[in-house]
């Protein structure tokens, strides 16, 4: 089931990454005004635009934006109104029928023309407006229309002209003539700007053709402003068309391709350095992870804004992954990590090796600066990395001199730094995906924690036992490459359960005390298996890392209590009967469990020898080990490494317990 949910997500993955491969080609020439084209000389293979420059652009658009036209809309009802409104208030009066019917043509026209409310102190000669009039726009010049002021004067400058006779100030104010000149033309600024910004928006970004055979650029040519011109269009069209001329099959075939690809090495990195995590849903996760995260970044960034590669901190996942995995883990699934860094930019190999070379360095200087304000140097050690790398390939590029870009230079030292800040996200990581990190291992195996204090303290019997068990565990584990941090953690803490009853257990007995003298071997066996559930309570109670309970259940596994078993049977006890006497845990699923299994039965087993002679101890290890091959089944460790490890556990136990000098005593003078 856990091998289904694995090719499931790698699955899923491989669809995500070719679905968000970038449907763009990668411009395989790098170029910079002033320096030597490297390459060899380009002729244009295909018919492509000449793009104007973004100086040209922006210019295009200043001068567009000052050829602004006002939008108006015409009102005819409200023209018709108004005069009908003078009319009727004309005949009210006695007004002369030919005054009356001049004003009206007067008015007729003004509004006709159209009238605005006030053009302010602003220069109308040459302005030019545009109308909206019977769902038409029409461009008028903007001395044909008048304002309220110049249509009222108007009308009474001709009516004083043309009716020399009669009293034109008294003529005016009893027309009440101003309050029927409204404006019939009302700015629209909407309207207005919206179509500013369309004409401000749609400026051509061409301005010409290269045609197919045109020579761009000859090796060794300095790049000038034109040649940079057209290389920049040629890099533009070259994009769209994906950088080559085939379908849309040929190009999602290279995007499965690419993909497949990338998946394949993940996956073969992980089945030579870390294959138990291929049936480890939760390592499987977090290792896809670290290939989809930066392939992710890497396209977000082609897509938007590839200037800021060089502040990605890509060296990050150098980090997160050594908390939890050896470094030729850590090592190969970062390479793999950055293949999409190699393939996708433009600058994909300055880019990779950037990463590549900052990353194996910082792999190598956090083992030593990992405390306190010391992180902070691995800051210096990455720019430091970084900035060489990037140097070197600028002079290849510039020839004898070197280009560099201070912004490149600051985004560089801001990716050392955002590193070592981000590195505080391991936690949320060793939450996540419930893996126990370096650091928490660390901690764990400090002796002055609760735990282990309360078990030095009521059982220190128990306690030596542990760290004995601990230093040969992590002397197997170190030889055939199981994690020897993780070992000793779970050999201190195997035995905790103890603590609820250390007089239970002969190693915490004082001479005179037998603990089991009035009880039963099934009660004796009994009160000897609770130390397992009893460690596992306390373990979750002090919420330490499943992986560490784990060790505390299965360091018995299903085995029996031997000597009560035998007791119970030399009473007269049905030898069948063995469910009383077997433990209830569960059985060595990992190396490190197994390990601890044998390193626990072996240094309990060796205190009860009498003769340390390289053959008895030869024959205890042997056939302790043969009687815990039943309970290794179900672990991943080989015959192999059991082989490995017996021959270690010899070695050690022959390294504590060798014959030592006896003193002469010293004779008294004479």
């Amino acid at each position: 089931m856990k091998n289904i949910k694995i090719y499931i997500a790698f699955g899923c993955l491989a669809v995500a990454m070719i679905f968000l491969y970038p449907r763009e080609g990668k411009f395989q020439y790098k170029y910079q005004k002033g320096h030597p084209w490297m390459y060899e000389t380009l002729i244009a293979p295909i018919d492509f635009p000449l793009l104007k420059s973004r100086d040209e652009m922006l210019e295009e658009k200043e001068l567009k934006a000052q050829e602004l036209i006002d939008y108006y809309n015409f009102d005819e009802e409200l023209s018709k109104v108004q005069i009908e409104k003078f009319i009727h208030a004309a005949t009210q009066t006695e007004m002369d029928e030919k005054v009356m019917k001049y004003v009206v043509g007067e008015l007729d026209e003004a509004y006709t023309r159209g009238i605005v409310s006030d053009f302010g102190e602003e220069n109308v000669e040459g302005k030019v407006i545009s109308v909206k009039k019977d769902k038409r726009i029409t461009e008028i010049p903007a001395s044909e229309v008048s304002d309220i002021n110049t249509v009222y004067n108007k009308i009474k400058a001709d009516v004083a002209y043309d009716f020399q006779d009669m009293v034109v100030d008294s003529l005016i104010n009893a027309m009440n003539l101003r309050n029927y000149i409204v404006p019939n033309l009302s700015y629209d600024d909407a309207f207005t700007q919206l179509m500013h910004k369309e004409a401000v928006n749609y400026v051509s970004p061409t301005k010409g053709m290269i045609y197919a055979g045109q020579l761009i650029v000859t090796k060794g040519e300095i790049v000038t402003a034109d040649i940079c011109e057209m290389l920049d269009s040629y890099k533009a069209e070259y994009k769209m068309s994906f950088g080559y001329q085939g379908s849309d099959f040929s190009m999602w075939l290279n995007h499965i391709v690419m993909v497949l690809a990338m998946l394949l090495m993940l996956f073969l990195t992980v089945f030579f350095l870390e294959p138990d995590a291929l049936s480890d849903i939760r390592k499987c996760i977090f290792f896809l992870l670290t290939l989809f995260i930066p392939f992710l970044v890497t396209v977000l960034m082609f897509r938007f804004n590839p200037g800021y590669f060089y502040v990605v901190p890509f060296a990050v996942i150098v980090l997160y992954a050594s908390a939890f995995f050896k470094p030729s883990v850590v090592l190969g699934v970062y390479l793999v990590s950055l293949m999409p860094v190699l393939v996708i930019p433009e600058n994909g190999l300055e880019l990779f090796m950037i990463n590549v070379l900052a990353g194996s360095m910082l792999l190598l200087s956090y083992q030593r600066f990992n405390r306190g304000w010391l992180q902070f140097v691995n800051v210096l050690v990455l720019f430091a990395v970084m900035g060489i790398v990037y140097a070197s390939f600028h002079i290849t590029t510039a020839g004898t001199s070197v280009f560099f870009s201070k912004r490149e230079l600051m985004l560089l030292g801001i990716n050392a730094i955002l590193v070592v800040m981000l590195y505080p996200f391991v936690f949320l990581i060793e939450k996540f995906f419930s893996f126990v990190s370096y650091a928490r291992l660390w901690e764990l195996s400090d002796t002055n924690n609760r735990l282990l204090q309360t078990l030095q303290q009521k059982a220190p019997g128990t306690f030596q036992h542990s760290l004995q068990v601990a230093n040969l565990a992590e002397k197997a584990a170190s030889v055939i490459g199981a994690n020897p941090m993780l070992l000793r953690v779970g050999s201190l803490y195997h035995d905790i359960g103890k603590s609820e009853n250390p007089m239970c257990f002969i190693e915490n007995q004082t001479a005179g005390v037998d603990y089991h003298k009035d009880l039963t071997p099934e009660e004796s066996a009994s009160e000897i298996i609770k130390h397992v559930s009893c460690g596992i309570a306390l373990a979750n109670k002090a919420k330490l890392p499943q992986i560490i309970v784990d060790f505390i259940a299965s360091h018995h596994g299903k085995s029996m209590t031997g000597y009560f078993y035998s007791v119970y049977c030399n009473n007269g006890g049905d030898p069948e009967n063995k469910k009383p006497f077997t433990y209830d845990g569960k059985r060595p699923q990992t190396k490190e469990e197994a390990i601890l299994m044998l390193a626990d039965t072996v240094e309990a087993a060796s205190r009860t020898l009498k003769d340390y002679s390289e053959a008895t101890i030869s024959a205890l290890v042997d056939n302790l080990f043969e009687n815990k091959y039943p309970e290794l089944s179900e672990s991943d460790i080989t015959i192999r490494e059991i082989g490995i490890v017996k021959e270690t556990f010899k070695g050690y136990l022959m390294q504590i317990y060798h014959a030592r000098i006896a003193y002469p005593k010293r004779e008294k003078a004479q």
